[in-house]
């Protein structure tokens, strides 16, 4: 291998990682960062994670996009925070304790319960009021640029 080739090896590697779909946990190291949040939603088990540097900060039952709503799949970070918002797309709806991520798309409160652990929203990730509260207040002092959030099926 000549000396070029060397020296853009590494580049090329990470560029192929990231192109191939590399795990978010391989893409998002907090580097010894331990203010960055990591909130990881998992759709097939309706389930999210908070980590904070390495930390495990809480595991909740949440709900994502039902039939015909589908919830994206992918890495983001917040946009804008509301904390209570109401939906003009569909009829005021109360979205308490909003982190938008991408789109008109937030995690949010629900007072539809008893629809957690199953897929119930219109594409948005639904908490419970008390965790969401504290969802937003950690992932507001941390700030949108340490926030990453992981939606996978």
């Amino acid at each position: 291998m000549n000396i070029f080739m060397k020296a853009i090896a590494p580049a090329v590697a990470a560029v192929v990682l990231l192109a191939t779909g590399a795990q978010a946990t391989e893409r998002l190291s907090t580097s010894g960062r331990s203010d960055q949040v990591v909130i990881r939603v998992d759709k097939s088990d309706q389930e999210m994670t908070v980590m904070q540097g390495s930390r495990r900060l809480a595991s909740w039952p949440v709900s994502t996009g039902g039939y015909g709503y589908d919830t994206p799949v992918g890495t983001y970070q917040p946009t804008w925070f509301s904390p209570s918002h109401r939906s003009r797309q569909y009829g005021n709806a109360p979205m308490p304790w909003a982190i938008f991520f991408f789109e008109g798309y937030a995690i949010h409160a629900t007072f539809d319960t008893w629809n957690l652990g199953n897929r119930a929203s219109h594409g948005c990730v639904r908490l419970e009021i008390g965790n969401a509260e504290e969802l937003y207040n950690t992932v507001f002092a941390t700030g949108k640029e340490d926030t990453y959030i992981v939606i996978q099926e």
